[in-house]
């Protein structure tokens, strides 16, 4: 099934999986905040289908807010999810491909760290999976 993405809708795709490996790097900035955003970036560009499409490419306006984690979680959170919404509507197995992308981002994001996760990153990891799930 193909699928029709506004560019508003582009600009929230992209900016909730982006926005949730930044999330990532700010909860762990105890440790290497740089290598965290480096392997979660990373994982994105992975992406297929549309959302692969969507992820590859800055889409013009896409901006966050990232003067703070509390900030940037005002945004990408809902964001998260409202990605989520619009594309079951339109295609249940590319919102599928999106909740798994971002997934494996965060987890390759949780995973740049040496031992076991930090709480803190513990923690925005299920913050980012209650977001996906809340569609």
């Amino acid at each position: 099934m193909s699928i029709t993405l506004t560019d508003q809708d582009k600009i929230t795709v992209y900016n909730a999986a982006h926005g949730a490996v930044m999330l990532m790097s700010f909860a762990g900035v105890a440790s290497s905040p740089g290598k965290i955003a480096a392997h979660g970036s990373l994982a994105l560009t992975s992406a297929t289908g549309a959302v692969g499409h969507v992820l590859a490419k800055r889409p013009k306006g896409a901006k966050l807010d990232a003067k703070s984690a509390a900030a940037l979680a005002d945004q990408v959170f809902p964001a998260l999810t409202e990605a989520v919404a619009l594309l079951k509507k339109q295609d249940p197995a590319e919102a599928e491909n999106f909740r798994s992308t971002v997934t494996i981002a965060v987890e390759a994001a949780a995973g740049a760290q040496r031992g076991e996760a930090s709480p803190p990153v513990v923690a925005m990891t299920r913050k980012i999976s209650d977001a996906l799930g809340a569609a």
